[in-house]
């Protein structure tokens, strides 16, 4: 069931999974990458949601598929270096409180999969699954984001992203300036992850190009337990990649959980 939701004013694209799922264990909370929308997400969410037998939500962060824009975003709408922390800490605690979700498996992919951490550090969560995830920003980071810049500038990645964002070019732009800025090189969530209680699964692909595994390696939470997949024959997406593996792993883990 696609639809919206107004969170401060801010209307937000929506999806829901599988709401006819029995019992009440945690939904799925689906985080998108920097480039993500509902629609990216293809049909992988509700795949997941019949194999894990739970209800699930899909959302477009603000700027990106059909949610608001965001203005000015490269002058006065311009992204900050906290701008994950802010995602996780502000924005989706209201919408999980709009949608009446207590304790969701939070679901994240490269900056979602770094949003559910933060969120994971500061908030009760079931579960946390996260694929691709940036802890730091690492050298191959930011070659592979200067090859996106050019590819939207001039070898069709603009044509391509067109079809899952209503304002492609703000889609592209707050999450590529905001990447390539000096002051987001300091990023480093490593802190808030030594202080997440609940249960992680970390997924890597082997030939990722946007981070390598130190960043599953570093999640390192102190007091909760963690499990990590490192995913060969996959690149930045491994639920695209490989699939039935990473679907696999997930019902697994979430086998048992409430």
């Amino acid at each position: 069931m696609d639809g919206s939701i107004d969170i401060d004013g801010v209307r937000l694209e929506i999806r829901r999974e599988n709401a006819s799922a029995q019992g009440d264990r945690a939904p799925l909370v689906f985080l998108h990458e920097g480039l993500g929308s509902v629609a990216m997400w293809r049909d992988w969410p509700a795949r997941v949601c019949r194999e894990t037998g739970r209800a699930g939500v899909v959302y477009s962060r603000r700027g990106y598929g059909a949610s608001d824009a965001v203005p000015q975003v490269r002058g006065a709408g311009r992204l900050t270096p906290d701008y994950m922390h802010r995602e996780a800490w502000e924005v989706l605690p209201r919408l999980l409180a709009a949608l009446g979700i207590e304790r969701p498996v939070l679901v994240g992919h490269s900056d979602g999969g770094s949003i559910a951490l933060l969120h994971a550090s500061r908030h009760p969560v079931a579960a946390c699954i996260v694929m691709a995830p940036h802890v730091i920003v690492e050298d191959v980071s930011v070659r592979s984001i200067e090859q996106a810049r050019d590819a939207f500038e001039g070898a069709g990645l603009r044509e391509r992203l067109a079809r899952f964002h209503a304002d492609v070019d703000g889609a592209f732009w707050q999450w590529n300036d905001v990447w390539l800025s000096e002051a987001f090189r300091g990023f480093d969530i490593r802190p808030d992850c030594r202080r997440i209680a609940a249960p992680v699964l970390a997924i890597q692909g082997v030939q990722d190009p946007y981070g390598t595994l130190r960043q599953i390696e570093e999640i390192a939470p102190t007091a909760g337990p963690m499990k990590t997949l490192v995913v060969p024959d996959c690149g930045h997406s491994p639920h695209r990649d490989q699939p039935d593996a990473v679907t696999r792993a997930i019902a697994d883990f979430l086998a048992g959980k409430d």
